[in-house]
C-alpha cells in the first residue's frame, strides 16, 4: 500500500481504533495489538467521569505505541468542546483533537454550526482538528475553510452498525475533495463495510463499537485490519467499472490461444 501520512505523521496502518466499551483493559490492549492501529481515540469526559482518574488506562494505551487522539464526545456546544479540547491538550500533551459536537440526541448527528465555530477557534489555538461530521459536502467545505486538514464524515449514526448508508454522498466527497485526508468515522458494523469505504478511496477508517461489542474483540480487530488493508489495495490496483450487462471475460470467437 502507499504511505499514509496523518497530520504530518507517517503511519503504516489506516485503521484508527476507539477504546470505549471493551470487556477489560487486557482485551483492549490485545485488540489494539491485533488491529495494528497506531492511532487510538480516547473520550476524555468519559474517562474522568466521577473524578476517578485514569487508573493507568492512558499509560496502557501509550505503552502500545499508539498515538492518542482525545475526543470531545458528549459536548453539545462549541464552547464546551473548546474547553474540553484545551483540557485534553494540557493533560495528554497532544495538540490533536477529534472534535465532536452533537446536535441531535436521537441520531447523535453533529451540529454543523457549532462544529464549524469550534473548529475555527481550535485551529486558531494551535490544534490539529479532526472534525466528526456528516457526509454533507458544504459542511465539509466550511470545515476546510476554518482550517481543518482532515475530515471525518460518518458512514452512519454512531454505534448503529449500518455501514455506509449513503455511498453516493461519500463518493461525492472523495471526488470533490481529492487532496483532503478523509476518514470514515461511525456506523461501521462489519469488516465488509470498512473494505467498501477504502475501495471508495477514503484514506482511513475509525471505528469502535464493531470491535469492542463483538463476541471476540481481538479477532474482530484483526478481521478489520485485513479488510481495511485489502480495500485499500483494491482501490490502488484499480477496480473494474460496474456494468449493467454481462461482459465475457474470455473471447467468444476464434481461438483464445494458438496451439
Amino acid at each position: 500500500m502507499s504511505e499514509f501520512v496523518l497530520a504530518d505523521r507517517p503511519l503504516k496502518s489506516r485503521f484508527l481504533l476507539g477504546t470505549a466499551g471493551y470487556p477489560s483493559p487486557a482485551v483492549l490492549r490485545d485488540a489494539i495489538a491485533a488491529s495494528g492501529s497506531e492511532v487510538v481515540t480516547l473520550g476524555l469526559r468519559r474517562q474522568f467521569a466521577g473524578g476517578q482518574g485514569d487508573n493507568g488506562f492512558i499509560e496502557m494505551i501509550r505503552a502500545s505505541g499508539a498515538h492518542l487522539l482525545p475526543n470531545t464526545a458528549g459536548c453539545r456546544s462549541a464552547r464546551e468542546a473548546v474547553t474540553l479540547a484545551h483540557m485534553a491538550r494540557e493533560l495528554l500533551a497532544t495538540h490533536w483533537v477529534k472534535l465532536e459536537v452533537v446536535g441531535d440526541e436521537h441520531t447523535l448527528q453533529p451540529d454543523p454550526f457549532e462544529l464549524v465555530d469550534a473548529a475555527a477557534q481550535l485551529v486558531k489555538d494551535g490544534f490539529e482538528v479532526f472534525p466528526y461530521c456528516t457526509d454533507d459536502l458544504v459542511t465539509c467545505q466550511r470545515l476546510l475553510d476554518a482550517g481543518c486538514r482532515i475530515l471525518m464524515p460518518w458512514g452512519a449514526p454512531i454505534g448503529s452498525g449500518q455501514g455506509l448508508i449513503n455511498p453516493w454522498a461519500l463518493r461525492t466527497l472523495r471526488a470533490r475533495l481529492p487532496g483532503v485526508t478523509l476518514v470514515v468515522d461511525a456506523g461501521i458494523g462489519a469488516p465488509s463495510h470498512a473494505a467498501l469505504a477504502m475501495e471508495l478511496g477514503f484514506d482511513a477508517v475509525l471505528l469502535n463499537s464493531a470491535v469492542a461489542q463483538s463476541g471476540d474483540p481481538v479477532r474482530m480487530a484483526a478481521a478489520f485490519a485485513s479488510a481495511i488493508a485489502g480495500g485499500r489495495l483494491g482501490y490502488e490496483a484499480g477496480l473494474i467499472a460496474a456494468q449493467d450487462m454481462a461482459v465475457a471475460s474470455t473471447p467468444v470467437g476464434g481461438r483464445p490461444f494458438e496451439i
